[in-house]
């Protein structure tokens, strides 16, 4: 039996059958050459549907969904900076009430649990649109967070946006002085301990918390608070022979001496870290191609005096607007980042799993964009890897200073697939992008996805890290797809490649399965290994890939497909368990089909699956988010992947192994 959500509520029933919970579920045939005929049409629908996608520059891109705090803070941005206009604001308020769930709350993923932090930022964007305290919607938000322990029990990024407008007090936050700037590369806590999001975010905070400004606030907030007459009762501190004892008494110094600072001293770590900004702000006005770095870069240089007119601000407003996303009914919704280097490479390699040409037009106009993408300069990576010459691709449109390891490792797998007639072009992106990655492995022989080694302890143990990663440490799933792209290149037995393989089977689970960092869960750290592990010549009788298909057929849901509920992050109980969802689903196919088992009856239930519920247009439904940005904290609903892993995974049971025309294996 498998484990369920409810998509309203987010009550639980583990002793539910996903067949039983989902409307768009069929149930599975297993007749083998029906399954074949089925799959052969559903792949054929599903190209025609994602070739229609493709942009007339080559790439493609799918909406990327988070949660409302990019919706409310993108507003409360606006509302500090004075630049708020009615049309946004009651766009954005109409997508947040959108969002809303029965019992008052937000989620920060489809079918969860309320969340504290993200209903009361709903909460407080609704004000600000508008919308009074008194009315029904507003009335259930406010009693649940009351009766979560109100605004004091959010986490530490939302009270310093009611800091701002002075609904919550500067002294009460954990202190962040911008002297971090001046910490050399090899003190704890440096900038460079961070992982690089992190980092972006936290070095404008530096200049934000010491500036510690407060805007007129345009209404109260008692209705928020447990207790509006003590809004913030004192914590508990921890035993300082413990870690968080001693964090916590760090930041109680860090508060007196953001008292006693020397006036010369912080004046010259707020210049340092405007030119840290600064200097890496992008092409395009962003700042990591990512949304949270480039609001608090914003707050931070205008409280330095750079005025909204100055070409740095306004650059960086115009790239926010190019977050937003209108709908149909007039909604606006904010991506937190934009991924069309991730959606162009998986494009590609789907396409050319299904058995479109390698010299298709479609497949060339995506590797041209791609090779017009490659980063040839050095960024932030460099701090750790100097001699290491720049090379390989990043997530966004524009982030040259952060190229990605995963990204690096897919795109060079899709140019593989494809017959490019600039062959020397190609040869030379490709050789560059493969001696980044290997020149970007970690010391225990794994990859994460920005920066080598960035796996200090210390940054999770600040009380100012109360949410998400802050490091970036190597995960199976990117460096299983490095360990496959070097297969490919005929580096299956290089030294690198074999200790990340070593580090690979080292990391399975007991039960077979492998921990996915950037999509849920388990079932996708085991759909990128195990095909890794195959390409660089595991057999399919290896025990590792026999264990991880034992475990990807106990964990088969009654409808024939695969899912994955967000809370298997937290709960070991939910690893393998969820409703079926169209990309997860494929991701079990992949490890199958890799590991010899394409004629299964598991397999055969999957494709049938897949074939079932493609829509008419050839696309998949899939509300549920099946990507991480942190496990559990920020969940993503990538809404390309319901189209390209299928059509992989739809492709290689219909053709076959992939095929590598250009190939130097």
């Amino acid at each position: 039996m498998t484990a369920t959500t409810d998509g309203g509520s987010g009550t639980v029933d583990p002793g539910t059958t996903a067949a039983s919970q989902t409307d768009t579920a069929t149930t599975a045939t297993t007749d083998a050459p029906d399954v074949m005929a089925a799959a052969r049409r559903a792949t054929d629908l599903a190209v025609a549907n994602l070739l229609a996608r493709q942009d007339a520059e080559g790439w493609w891109k799918g909406d990327l969904e988070t949660n409302v705090t990019m919706d409310a803070e993108d507003l409360l941005l606006r509302q500090f900076l004075g630049i708020q206009d009615e049309k946004t604001v009651q766009a954005a308020a109409l997508f947040i009430r959108g969002e809303q769930r029965a019992d008052g709350t937000w989620a920060t993923f489809y079918g969860g649990p309320g969340d504290l932090s993200a209903t009361v930022e709903a909460y407080v964007a609704l004000r600000l649109a508008g919308d009074l305290p008194d009315e029904a919607h507003m009335t259930r938000a406010a009693t649940w967070v009351r009766a979560r322990g109100g605004i004091a029990a959010s986490r530490v990024f939302t009270r310093i946006w009611l800091a701002l407008f002075g609904w919550w007090k500067w002294d009460d936050l954990p202190e962040l002085p911008p002297e971090l700037i001046f910490f050399p590369k090899w003190f704890p806590l440096n900038i460079y301990d961070f992982g690089c999001w992190a980092r972006q975010t936290i070095v404008p905070l530096t200049v934000v918390s010491a500036k510690r400004p407060v805007r007129p606030a345009p209404f109260a907030l008692d209705e928020l608070h447990s207790d509006p007459r003590r809004p913030n009762p004192p914590k508990r501190l921890a035993p300082p022979t413990s870690w968080d004892g001693l964090f916590q008494r760090l930041d109680k110094a860090l508060h007196l001496y953001h008292r006693f600072a020397p006036p010369l001293v912080r004046r010259s770590a707020m210049k340092a870290a405007a030119r840290w900004i600064v200097e890496r702000q992008e092409n395009d006005g962003c700042w990591g191609g990512i949304q949270p770095p480039a609001v608090y870069s914003l707050i931070a240089l205008h409280l330095l005096g750079y005025d909204l007119g100055h070409p740095v601000m306004r650059a960086g407003l115009e790239s926010l607007d190019r977050f937003a996303v209108w709908r149909e009914d007039g909604a606006r919704m904010v991506e937190a980042c934009q991924s069309p280097v991730w959606d162009t490479c998986l494009a590609t390699i789907a396409l050319a799993d299904a058995g479109v040409p390698a010299d298709d037009p479609a497949l060339v106009k995506a590797a041209d964009w791609m090779l017009a993408e490659e980063i040839v300069r050095p960024g932030d990576w460099a701090v750790r890897r100097p001699e290491l010459p720049p090379g390989g691709w990043a997530f966004e449109f524009s982030n040259d200073n952060y190229p990605d390891i995963d990204d690096t490792a897919e795109v060079i797998l899709a140019l593989r697939r494809v017959a490019h007639p600039d062959r020397g072009r190609t040869e030379g992106a490709i050789a560059r992008g493969v001696r980044w990655n290997l020149g970007m492995q970690s010391k225990n022989g794994a990859w994460g996805a920005f920066d080598a080694d960035n796996t200090s302890a210390f940054p999770n143990r600040l009380p100012f890290c109360d949410f998400g990663e802050v490091i970036d440490p190597p995960s199976a799933d990117v460096t299983a797809h490095v360990v496959e792209m070097l297969a490919v290149e005929g580096k299956a037995h290089h030294p690198r490649t074999r200790r990340g393989i070593t580090w690979l089977l080292a990391e399975q689970e007991d039960n077979g399965a492998w921990f996915g960092r950037w999509g849920v869960n388990y079932v996708y750290g085991t759909g990128s290994v195990v095909p890794a592990l195959t390409a660089a010549g595991l057999p399919g009788s290896h025990p590792a890939i026999r264990r991880a298909v034992t475990w990807l057929e106990s964990v088969q849901n009654d409808d024939g497909g695969w899912g994955e509920d967000l809370r298997s992050y937290k709960e070991a109980g939910w690893a393998g368990h969820g409703v079926s969802t169209a990309s997860q689903t494929a991701w079990a196919l992949l490890a199958l089909i890799a590991a010899g088992e394409s004629e299964s009856k598991a397999t055969e239930r999957g494709v049938a699956w897949l074939a079932g519920t493609q829509l008419p247009d050839g696309s998949w439904d899939e509300p549920h988010f099946t990507g991480a940005g942190f496990p559990w904290d920020f969940s993503i609903n990538y809404h390309l992947y319901r189209q390209v892993f299928p059509l992989t995974a739809l492709g290689r049971y219909v053709h076959g192994e992939p095929v590598f025309p250009t190939s130097r294996s």
